[in-house]
């Protein structure tokens, strides 16, 4: 079967901390708070580290889905990786890399699709374009909200 690897990046400068950001958002319960597709989570209410397990529950176009995750790597408060499996889209990668930048902190999203059975259509792109700026944006008012 051949398949087409795609990857999407969306960054945003959050005046606060790395170690703020970065523990607001490695808590996989914040994700219902900032990203329109997740709804539940069954973890642990804390950011999860390396080797750590969790489980998802999205309500997308396609139905209901139940995604697995296991954290790949977890180093506070710069990186994280999170990787799972959706079946009609192949395995997920999300990373989160955070970097000091003048008085706050640059967030960048990168999810990557390594094995997709298709590429994305534009009007795919052009809606994870905008669920990005408004889970970005999420994040940004929240974190800042609570400092």
């Amino acid at each position: 079967m051949t398949t087409i690897a795609f990857s999407r990046s969306h960054d945003i400068v959050i005046d606060a901390p790395a170690t703020a950001i970065f523990d607001y958002v490695t808590n996989p319960n914040s994700w219902p708070e900032w990203l329109a597709a997740s709804h539940a989570l069954e973890c642990a209410d804390r950011p999860l580290g390396a080797g750590e397990t969790f489980r998802e529950f999205w309500s997308t176009r396609k139905g209901p889905v139940t995604l697995d995750w296991v954290v790949g790597a977890a180093e506070r408060p710069t990186l994280w990786i999170g990787e799972t499996h959706a079946g009609f889209i192949g395995p997920i990668i999300v990373r989160y890399d955070l970097a000091a930048v003048g008085d706050g902190t640059r967030f960048t999203r990168t999810v990557d699709n390594p094995a997709r059975p298709s590429a994305p259509t534009a009007e795919m792109i052009r809606r994870m374009d905008e669920e990005a700026a408004i889970g970005l944006a999420n994040i940004k008012r929240l974190v800042e909200s609570r400092l």
